[in-house]
């Protein structure tokens, strides 16, 4: 009996992958439990296994094929099991469940809203919508040609500036009215429609004819490019960021965790090393403690409240990056803290880590100090309604009552989902991490 090898779904959220490596040959028989191939997601690489007894008769989709959806024939089993998809070898998930949304936050994000058939609609000034690119409008008007009165071939049915060169070359072209009435005819700039046919990208076509061909070389985009691109545009799109920036002074943290790391047994697996960046995890996480109202996640049915402080560190990888989380970071001491996270940067930068150690969180935090950069703000990561960005310490100044010392002063600049958290809330909880952050033996009690 032939049953189909179907492409797991090794992830809630995943609708496609790439089948990147095959371990079996066609001929080979194999059982339930053998490693038979390797999947890349847009965030991870992971091996399957079988699921049933047999000998693979066919293989279906080639190694290295990308865009391969989810529950498609991948392969031919000849043997006496029944079709499935191949069981995914993960980790198991954590015992504390991810929140109702985790699914949405790695989804694609939805194609935008076709805009209505372009047909003459009043506003309430009497006059007519009309979709243009602002280059189709100048060239219109430059060749004295009414663009109200063209077709759009552009997406959704714009007018762009091959339908004004389509109009010049045919001679028939409507010519404008006088300019009186060419200014009552301009579509108003309060219009939702109008705003979303300006913010459409510039066609791929016309990007590449602004250079020269041999002038460049074209890499083509890879799963987690492509993944990073539609969550920062969904975020930026939908997420109402508001930004606040306080000063932390360290001199206080150098010094406790100079004496934590001398205190470190040299190896085994109490050792540790401690960095800031492990320092600034636990005050967040606590921060988020202590102003509960931050530790939320927006949804269009209500706010969810988040019992524990779950903290997404921000890794750079090679062609984008991960965001494993921290769990119960609240809970856990530094030297937890610091060993768990060289574990999951480890196999961030390997593309090792399951779904379930990047996906949901309650908060991220961005650290850019260890490059130099002192200041900046971080782009919130759906669902999340919370992102700080650590700056580098820098020797300053500072004025302590009359006097003038010598300090490390570090930038934290927290970005808020404005749906959510409100400015007197994300500066309460930005207050609070500066408490910590200056006062480290707080995190020790």
């Amino acid at each position: 009996m032939s049953t189909n090898i179907l492409m797991p779904a090794l992830s809630p959220t995943m609708e496609e992958g790439k089948l990147a490596k095959w371990l079996v040959k066609e001929g080979q028989k194999i059982k339930a439990g053998d490693v038979i191939a390797e999947i890349e997601t847009d965030k991870a690489t992971m091996e399957v296994e079988a699921s049933d007894e047999g000998t693979v008769s066919k293989i279906l989709v080639a190694a290295g094929t990308e865009g391969v959806k989810v529950n498609t024939p991948i392969a031919e089993l000849d043997g006496d099991g029944s079709a499935a998809a191949p069981a995914p070898r993960v980790p198991s998930p954590p015992p504390t469940a991810p929140p109702p949304q985790a699914a949405a936050r790695h989804a694609p994000m939805p194609p935008p809203q076709a805009a209505a058939p372009r047909q003459p609609a009043a506003h309430a000034n009497g006059h007519a919508r009309v979709f243009a690119s602002p280059l189709a409008r100048r060239l219109a008007k430059e060749a004295g040609i009414d663009i109200a009165a063209l077709a759009g071939s552009g997406p959704h049915g714009r007018i762009v500036m091959r339908d004004i060169e389509t109009a010049k070359k045919s001679g028939t072209a409507p010519k404008a009215a006088q300019a009186g009435t060419a200014v009552a005819q301009r579509p108003s700039a309060t219009a939702p429609q109008q705003v979303t046919a300006f913010a459409q990208p510039m066609p791929d076509d016309k990007i590449l004819a602004l250079y020269d061909k041999n002038a460049y070389e074209l890499v083509p985009h890879d799963g987690m490019r492509r993944i990073i691109a539609q969550r920062l545009t969904q975020a930026k799109q939908t997420i109402p960021h508001f930004y606040l920036t306080l000063e932390c002074r360290l001199d206080e943290l150098l010094a406790a965790r100079e004496r934590l790391n001398k205190a470190s047994p040299k190896d085994g697996p109490r050792a540790y090393k401690l960095s800031v960046n492990d320092f600034v995890i636990k005050a967040m996480a606590l921060a988020l403690q202590q102003v509960p109202s931050a530790n939320v996640t927006w949804t269009e049915q209500g706010s969810l409240r988040h019992k524990y402080s779950d903290v997404g560190v921000a890794v750079a990888v090679d062609g984008g990056l991960f965001t494993p989380v921290i769990r119960h970071a609240e809970m856990k001491t530094l030297s937890e803290i610091s060993n768990e996270m060289k574990d999951l940067a480890e196999r961030a930068r390997k593309r090792r880590l399951a779904p379930h150690e990047y996906q949901g969180g309650t908060t991220s935090i961005s650290n850019l100090g260890m490059y130099g950069i002192t200041s900046f703000d971080a782009v919130i990561n759906p669902p999340h309604a919370t992102i700080l960005a650590v700056g580098a310490g820098q020797r300053k100044p500072i004025a302590v009552g009359d006097k003038i010392e010598v300090g490390t002063i570090m930038a934290c600049t927290l970005s808020c989902d404005h749906r959510a958290v409100d400015g007197a809330i994300g500066a309460e909880l930005l207050g609070a991490f500066k408490q910590l952050i200056e006062d480290p033996v707080r995190m020790l009690i």
